[in-house]
């Protein structure tokens, strides 16, 4: 459901998710590393999952007013890892999780601190 009022706490959940991928990949250097582990692997996966699926459930007014992120694709990402995962691209979440996910981790604490201050 798309609630209002849960954006701030969708929001908050997206950066632990941000963040659990970051520490999962602490001491993985490449591809490969990653590849090698299929366990880990799949919970980078999980965790954009996640992601994705807050992105979907964030208000629609919330989407319009913040057009500095791309929510839809971090949509469409999910609906790809859920329902197409046998296609999933091993290249593709290491150049996401090794090149998207501060900046979105960035973008994201500043609308937590300019539209949400006083939480």
């Amino acid at each position: 459901m798309r609630d209002k009022k849960n954006d701030k706490a969708r929001l908050e959940l997206m950066l632990e998710e941000i963040d659990n991928i970051k520490e999962f990949l602490k001491d993985v250097t490449s591809l490969e590393e990653l590849n090698a582990n299929k366990i880990l692997f799949h919970a980078v996966v999980y965790n954009l999952q996640c992601i994705g699926e807050n992105a979907y459930k964030l208000s629609r007014p919330f989407i319009e007013s913040h057009k500095e992120a791309d929510w839809e694709g971090m949509e469409g990402l999910r609906h790809v890892l859920v329902h197409d995962y046998y296609n999933t691209n091993i290249a593709t979440v290491w150049t996401i999780v090794t090149n998207d996910l501060q900046p979105l981790k960035e973008k994201i604490n500043t609308i937590l601190s300019t539209t949400f201050p006083d939480s």
